[in-house]
């Protein structure tokens, strides 16, 4: 049986509406196949309740994961304030579940997660997407086991109040993640890349606490950026500076590798809120974005995504782009969809939306908590050999 692929988006004044005029296109356009698994990703603007009910209304009791972000993405571009529905119809088989306590322990909730996988022997695939301001990414990763081959993102939402909801079935909450554990006659590839250079500008992070980043080089951080980008430093407390900050991240040393962490806002006391904790004592690099560096990274994510298929044809892409790259590309938005499709082409359904962090596995090694990437996850059908 092949992989069936269709993408579904509706704006409404209420999610219920949108939830289910998006998933009533998607279901129209994946015709008499079955849906057996469905995304939706959804504007943290409307009720995670509503949109639910809205979805469900039509998908019956299809495995579905989903999550907020402050606009989706599908083939024509970027949706603000709407609800999209991506359904996959194939010979597979998914498990879902919802773990309400990830905000207060990355490290239990990868322990739950790893004795679901391990209830079924048979080789899986497991995606998931959970809360973005609240809960230890990091920590959620270093206890994953390396074989169990994992991929998700952190849901993003109303940045002032640090509002983002996570969906599966019929539950929907705030604080927690949702998984699928994919098993059967689909192969999945990945790939992810970002396009954040440093730029020469060098600190010492001299004090940090937890997820909070006080002070590099011995100044507030605030004071740090101010010195850079010539704002005044309280004014990096308030909108939109405190926002903006997330468009120039820190690369600090992590080994021999520079790796991406990313400030969600900078709070009033002037030290940035992180969702990945820092070292104190290491040296950290300013880092800025541009258009053609992420234009170069989406392709080179879906390429890579591409390669991990090897000679199996995708039949759909799940993009997670961070949210700067929608700050970062106001100016064209949706622009990283159409680098995607310089590698897939036009005719592949996709459907994603911006994080506040990515999660990928490398086949051996535990998976890396990601920020200010791109991440293409391929979907096809398995050869039977």
């Amino acid at each position: 049986m092949t992989v069936f692929a269709s993408v579904g988006s509706a704006q409404a004044l209420d999610g219920r509406e949108a939830g289910l005029q998006a998933a009533h296109k998607a279901l129209n356009r994946l015709g008499a196949n079955t849906p057996t698994l469905a995304f939706v990703i959804a504007s943290h603007q409307y009720q995670p309740r509503e949109v639910l009910n809205g979805v469900s209304s039509l998908l019956g009791d299809t495995p579905m994961i989903g999550f907020s972000s402050p606009a989706g993405l599908a083939n024509d571009g970027q949706h603000p304030h709407s609800v999209l529905v991506a359904l996959l119809s194939g010979d597979f088989q998914v498990d879902t579940t919802w773990l309400p306590g990830y905000a207060q322990s990355g490290r239990e909730t990868a322990i739950k997660v790893t004795q679901h996988a391990q209830v079924r022997v048979e080789r899986q695939s497991i995606l998931f997407f959970a809360d973005g301001f609240n809960g230890d990414a990091e920590q959620f990763c270093n206890t994953i086991p390396p074989e169990l081959n994992i991929t998700g993102a952190l849901s993003s939402g109303d940045l002032h109040t640090g509002n983002t909801y996570q969906m599966t079935g019929n539950q929907t909450g705030t604080g927690g993640l949702v998984a699928a554990f994919i098993r059967g006659n689909m192969k999945i590839g990945v790939g992810h890349d970002h396009g954040w250079d440093p730029v020469g500008s060098q600190f010492r992070v001299t004090r940090s606490r937890g997820f909070w980043l006080r002070t590099l080089d011995g100044r507030p951080a605030s004071e740090t950026y101010s010195g850079l980008f010539g704002y005044p430093a309280r004014d990096w407390a308030f909108p939109p500076l405190n926002y903006l900050a997330r468009l120039y991240p820190l690369g600090v040393e992590q080994g021999e590798d520079l790796v991406v962490r990313s400030p969600i806002r900078v709070e009033a006391d002037g030290s940035f809120r992180m969702n990945a904790t820092i070292r104190d004592g290491i040296d950290a690099y300013l880092l800025v974005g541009s258009r053609v560096a992420c234009e170069r990274a989406a392709r080179e994510a879906a390429q890579q995504a591409l390669v991990q298929l090897g000679d199996v044809k995708p039949a759909f892409a799940l993009v997670l782009v961070d949210v700067a790259w929608q700050m970062l590309l106001k100016a064209q938005p949706g622009i990283e969809i159409e680098a995607v499709q310089d590698i897939l082409g036009k005719d592949i359904p996709i459907a994603g939306g911006y994080t506040l962090g990515q999660i990928a596995s490398v086949e051996g090694i535990a998976p890396k908590f990601l920020n200010q990437h791109i991440v293409v996850i391929l979907f096809g059908e398995l050869n039977q050999a």
